[in-house]
């Protein structure tokens, strides 16, 4: 739009040049203030800002993720608003067209950080080009913050070892009944049962309700190391590959635990542990850090 604006002045211009009609210079002088007005509305849409960081379900190094800014105006409205990150290696920003005053609108971005690690973040800028997209205003609000960004998520290539231990009662039966792997057969439901287990396909032809028996896995304990003394791209080639492996131990209902040079992890199962994994894997190497933002 601006680009059409300026090509119509130049015209307009030229066309009153050429011709001498007052007219054509009347409206020139109209185009030309309005170039100047639309500098000062893009000033306005940056005052009676307030922004703050929402955040985001979990950073990657090396792939899109999910970021928000909580944004607020007290008065007016502002238009073509664009934000993002100052002075960090986080890539990408997030936008919103129209911001009226009142209530606080979330302006969600996908952005990518390229490693590991905590990355230390100093402020947002904000920045529009309303109305006609010939002048950029920017402003930037100071706000310090932190985002831990989790080791690259990729292929292990390596085996996780063998079990540290396995559980009591487990451990010489791998194929324990009413579990959740594979079918072993059908039986009579009892009284008092879960119903949700009824194959009611052959029951509806036998005449009677069938229980799906299935088999229960065996669940381990794996421990999952880093070796000291590594550093740089063979430090961050294992960090994946054990956060690859932990997933994966845990995706099949194994507990896993953490050994790092400086800390130790107890193993434990589902989500939760899994996040506490990725936690400390993205703080190795950068232990310094991690005490001055404690």
């Amino acid at each position: 739009m601006g680009r059409t604006y300026l090509v119509v002045t130049f015209g307009v211009g030229l066309g009153a040049l050429n011709t001498g009609n007052n007219l054509l210079y009347l409206v020139l002088g109209l185009l030309l203030s309005v170039i100047i007005l639309s500098g000062v509305l893009s000033e306005r849409c940056l005052k009676d800002l307030s922004v703050r960081r929402v955040g985001m379900d979990g950073a990657f190094a090396g792939e899109p993720f999910a970021f928000r800014w909580g944004l607020t105006r007290r008065q007016g409205h502002a238009f073509a608003l664009t934000l993002a990150e100052v002075d960090s290696p986080l890539t990408g920003e997030g936008g919103v067209g129209y911001l009226p005053a009142g209530p606080e609108h979330v302006v969600r971005a996908d952005l990518t950080a390229p490693r590991r690690g905590p990355v230390k973040l100093s402020g947002v800028r904000i920045t529009t080009t309303w109305p006609l997209g010939l002048f950029a205003k920017t402003r930037i609000f100071t706000l310090e913050g932190t985002l831990l960004v989790y080791p690259r998520r990729g292929f292990g290539c390596t085996d996780p070892g063998e079990a540290a231990v396995g559980h009591v009662g487990e451990a010489n039966n791998p194929h324990r009944i009413d579990g959740t792997g594979d079918i072993a057969g059908l039986r009579e439901l009892g009284e008092h049962e879960d119903a949700r287990r009824v194959h009611w396909l052959k029951s509806a032809s036998v005449g009677k309700l069938l229980k799906v028996e299935r088999e229960r896995e065996e669940r381990r304990t794996y421990i999952l190391g880093v070796q000291s003394g590594l550093t740089g791209d063979a430090l961050e080639r294992r960090c994946e590959e054990v956060a690859e492996q932990a997933h994966r131990l845990l995706e099949a209902g194994h507990e896993v635990g953490l050994e790092l040079p400086h800390e130790r992890l107890r193993p434990g199962a589902g989500s939760g542990q899994e996040r506490a994994i990725l936690r400390a894997l993205a703080w190795l190497g950068f232990e310094e850090q991690r005490e001055e933002a404690a």
